[in-house]
């Protein structure tokens, strides 16, 4: 392995706070919790993971969501499945959720506090979100 200057030593340091902040949960009120079974990795889930990090840090909400993992949510045929907890929102469980649906669920559900009907695999009934 070739030695590392000073300069890149730092750099690869604030790299990895940076990654580390990305995974604390102090703080954090809004969760995305991605099922990470043997069914979701399969399904694509770690690819999912990866672009929920990237949306929220494009978004700059980093300091704000956690993205968390799950084992298996029991919904093989709807992986990757992703739950979404927004406070004052209903809890959701959303499907199918590629790359893709996840920048859209960032956008809409966490930032714009909307549902996205088409993906939404359980909510609470209506007359318990009113």
């Amino acid at each position: 392995m070739a030695k590392m200057s000073l300069e890149q030593l730092r750099s690869l340091r604030d790299a990895k706070k940076n990654d580390l902040r990305k995974r604390d949960a102090e703080g954090k009120e809004i969760q995305v919790i991605v099922g990470m079974g043997t069914c979701g990795i399969a399904a694509g889930a770690k690819a999912t993971v990866d672009a929920f990090i990237n949306a929220l840090d494009e978004e700059r909400l980093v300091d704000s969501v956690v993205v968390r993992q799950t084992g298996c949510m029991g919904l093989c045929s709807s992986e990757p499945t992703v739950e979404v907890i927004v406070p004052g929102m209903p809890a959701v469980l959303y499907g199918k959720v590629d790359a893709s649906v996840a920048k859209e669920i960032v956008k809409k559900h966490i930032i714009g506090k909307a549902l996205l009907d088409n993906h939404i695999l359980d909510k609470p009934a209506a007359d318990i979100m009113a």
